[in-house]
C-alpha cells in the first residue's frame, strides 16, 4: 500500500508540475493593467479546449496529490 501511494504521489506531482508549466500566463504586466482593464471588467474570456483541459488536469492532479500526501502522513507515520 505504501509503495502504491508513493507511485500515485510521484505521478500526480509530475502531472501537476507539467500542467502548471504549460499553462499560459494570465498577467500582461503594466501595459495589461492599463489597457486591458476593460477586458477584465467586462469578462472577455478566451477559453480554448487546450487551456480548459490543462486547468482541469491541474485541479485533479493537485487534489490527488493532496489526498495521497495526507494518507501517507496519517497512516504511515
Amino acid at each position: 500500500m505504501h509503495l502504491f501511494l508513493m507511485i500515485i504521489l510521484l505521478i500526480a506531482s509530475v502531472l501537476l508540475t507539467v500542467s502548471v508549466l504549460l499553462q499560459e500566463s494570465k498577467s500582461d504586466g503594466v501595459s495589461g493593467a492599463i489597457a486591458g482593464g476593460a477586458e477584465q471588467l467586462f469578462g472577455k474570456k478566451k477559453s480554448s479546449g487546450y487551456e480548459d483541459m490543462l486547468s482541469k488536469v491541474t485541479v485533479v492532479s493537485s487534489v490527488i496529490y493532496l489526498a495521497a500526501t495526507l494518507v501517507l502522513v496519517t497512516v504511515f507515520n
